[in-house]
């Protein structure tokens, strides 16, 4: 199995609860995820009731879809989500991006977000590939995050 994880920071010009919101909204990150230079294309909460622990969704992107869920909810200091690949009853990836926020001051939120990816079998092969497109998608979820409420003001 191979395992690549890294983290960024960001800090967000709104207050911790609105951040960890926008985060947890799973059918709102259409309104302010990117739909260009990314895989991204749309999310979907295939659960019931408002986001929490267990919650579970679709996420839809170029290359496919990949269930998961919420794995950790914490309000309104730490979220992590949980995805997987699945392919002929196994999986053959999955990660698990994670945000931690603390309280910056003035209005402002700081955002580490953790990104762990594991992928077994004939798909480590793909692992360069993985390690791109996760840094890439990761940096620009955090920069559309911070965009979305630079509109704001």
């Amino acid at each position: 199995m191979a395992v690549y994880e890294f983290e960024l920071e960001r800090v967000i010009a709104a207050p911790i609860e609105a951040v960890f919101d926008r985060l947890a909204d799973i059918e709102g990150h259409h309104d302010w995820m990117p739909h260009k230079r990314t895989i991204f294309r749309a999310t979907e909460q295939t659960s019931p009731g408002p986001p929490r622990r267990g919650t579970t969704y679709v996420d839809r992107t170029s290359v496919g879809s990949t269930p998961g869920e919420i794995a950790v909810f914490e309000r309104p200091t730490r979220l992590v989500y949980h995805w997987w690949e699945p392919w002929r009853g196994r999986i053959i990836a999955e990660g698990w991006p994670g945000y931690e926020l603390t309280d910056a001051g003035d209005g402002t939120t700081r955002v580490r977000h953790t990104a762990r990816l594991q992928v077994r079998g004939t798909r480590q092969l793909a692992m360069p590939v993985y390690r791109v497109l996760a840094k890439r998608e990761r940096t620009t979820t955090l920069e559309a995050l911070q965009a979305s409420f630079a509109q704001e003001q």
